[in-house]
């Protein structure tokens, strides 16, 4: 590696010079802690006995011939601050929590089947992408089940064909980066470069990516580029100084107690950067879900306290070295704020980022079906607001893992009335979400109606198949996915405005979708009262309804019509 490349921010392979490197006579360890006094290394081959790493200007390094593939480590920085025992920040994999050695991995180990796949994948523009997020820990269990947690192969045995009956095109795990607490859901990261121990090991993940791709499933990665955790013996204070956050807790500390990195030192931009590409290059994921981009963005995420400028640099140059190496997987980011461009290129003045998540849709939608319906005639702008602006950047509509906990309800749940209203507006709420443009995303559990919050602890309360409106509710669910990856209308020139047109926003929504000689209409009926339907519709052939529709349309109800006279 190029150390002055390092130092000015442009090394995307970091995690090829430092960290652990095991070959065929030992193992060569390197480390970057400019403000350490000492570093020694302890591990198994040294019977956790210190043994003093080799500097050379701020890096140091250590060979032996005594280190093998799957022994642990750990880093014993000495400095102003005292001696602290430190993971490996470039540890390719580390011990179950609460232990956090780091273990000495070889990725070359895994062989990819996927040449296919990764020759064909595109960024899905003019495709179709139904994204079902995933937390690997609590989707399913068996009594198979090591603590709890199937692994990534049991995964792969269950999910894929799960995913592949239910009319997904993709699957977005939640963060596996290592992470301490698994209350955290894997955001309080520790590990960058390490998969979580929880599920297996890092060839196992990579097993998983692999199946997917064999059964033409994408799979998306949360990814973490704003904080880090605050433990002792991760990232924080690495070398005795704020090396990876900023000295100043006023903008160090985030809202959720952990670091913010400070994209000012470009060896952290390296850092994080070469975290991003290594998930793409050696795991084969097809796209990074950028987490609390808000944050990058505003100082601690808040516009009133001003643009951060190192950091949208950063963003800009990761995202363009990203695309670069990687010029078919996609980067999306998770961002509330208006802050232009976001999906435009980097040479056009934007952010770079492929799709960005339309968290104002989400909002403005899940209002309204929580209003009684006699509220929602003076708030139907929170229909049509959403094209007012959409053309602006390349959006996918979110009903996330967010939505679904912290005492805000499930997404069934959040709809207005009895049980049985909830059912059908539930309905009515993904046929208004799958026949808007943008890609689509929907949280495990949310495509049978459950109720119960999400709980990492739990898995999925598959008991409810056993009742027939939650059966119902998947059924129409699977054939809502099936429609929209079969209709050209519904997916391709989306974002092209002149590709939608409103036809009513009166008693009745209703809308058109068109894509060469097909169209799609779509009508919606937000209310609690019967409506006739439009006596064009008399002559559309129905492609599918939530509610039993004949000459009207009834409360809470939607249907899909191909413009093609029966």
């Amino acid at each position: 590696m190029d150390l002055h490349a390092f130092y000015m921010g442009e090394v995307f392979d970091a995690y090829e010079f430092f960290g652990a490197h095991p070959d065929f006579n030992g193992t060569m360890f390197r480390t970057y802690a400019p403000s350490a006094y000492r570093v020694n290394i302890i591990g198994e081959w040294t019977s956790w006995q210190e043994e003093e790493m080799q500097r050379s200007g701020q890096v140091y390094t250590y060979y032996s011939a005594n280190a093998r593939k799957g022994q642990m480590y750990k880093y014993v920085i000495y400095s102003a601050a005292g001696r602290v025992e430190h993971t490996d920040p470039y540890a390719f994999a580390m011990e179950l929590r609460p232990a956090c050695a780091s273990i000495i991995t070889d990725l070359m180990e895994y062989r990819f089947t996927d040449i296919k796949w990764m020759k064909d994948r595109s960024k899905n523009y003019d495709k179709p992408m139904n994204i079902y997020e995933v937390h690997a820990g609590s989707w399913k269990c068996g009594s198979d089940r090591t603590n709890g947690w199937l692994t990534y192969t049991d995964l792969a045995d269950r999910l894929i064909d799960y995913v592949k009956e239910n009319g997904y095109t993709h699957i977005e795990l939640m963060p596996i980066m290592e992470h301490p607490a698994d209350e955290s859901w894997g955001y309080q990261t520790t590990g960058f470069f390490a998969p979580t121990a929880r599920y297996g090991t890092p060839a196992q993940l990579m097993e998983f990516v692999d199946r997917c791709h064999n059964a033409d499933i994408g799979v998306i990665l949360d990814f973490i580029p704003t904080h880090f955790a605050p433990d002792a013996y991760a990232l924080e204070r690495y070398d005795g100084t704020s090396l990876y956050e900023y000295p100043s807790s006023d903008v160090g500390i985030s809202e959720w107690g952990s670091y913010n990195f400070i994209h000012s030192r470009r060896e952290v931009c390296c850092f994080i950067q070469s975290a991003a590409d290594m998930w793409l290059s050696r795991y084969h994921f097809d796209g990074l879900r950028m987490d609390a981009i808000s944050r990058c963005i505003y100082w601690q995420g808040d516009p009133a306290r001003g643009v951060n400028s190192s950091s949208v640099e950063f963003l800009r140059r990761m995202n363009d070295g990203l695309h670069r190496r990687h010029p078919t997987a996609m980067l999306i980011a998770e961002d509330h704020t208006a802050f232009p461009k976001m999906t435009a290129p980097i040479e056009y003045g934007g952010l770079g980022f492929d799709y960005k998540w339309d968290l104002g849709w989400m909002n403005d939608t899940l209002e309204l079906f929580a209003m009684p319906p006699a509220e929602r005639e003076r708030s139907r702008s929170k229909i049509t607001f959403s094209m007012h602006y959409f053309p602006n950047e390349l959006y996918l509509l979110p009903l996330s893992h967010d939505e679904n906990v912290h005492g805000k309800k499930t997404v069934i749940d959040k709809m207005w009335g009895d049980y049985h209203q909830k059912f059908a507006q539930v309905k009515l709420l993904y046929m208004y979400m799958y026949t808007h443009p943008g890609k689509k995303l929907l949280f495990m559990g949310s495509e049978f109606g459950q109720f119960r919050e999400w709980d990492v602890h739990r898995e999925q309360d598959w008991n409810l198949f056993d009742f027939e409106t939650h059966r119902a509710l998947s059924v129409y669910m699977r054939e809502l996915c099936r429609l929209y990856l079969s209709r050209r209308s519904l997916f391709c020139e989306e974002y092209d405005p002149h590709r939608f047109e409103w036809i009513d926003t009166g008693s009745l929504i209703a809308y058109r979708r068109t894509s060469g000689r097909e169209s799609t209409i779509v009508i919606l009926n937000f209310s609690d009262k019967e409506y006739p339907l439009p006596a064009e519709a008399a002559d559309l052939r129905l492609l599918l309804a939530s509610e039993d529709i004949t000459d009207s349309m009834p409360p809470f109800s939607a249907a899909m019509f191909d413009e093609i006279s029966k």
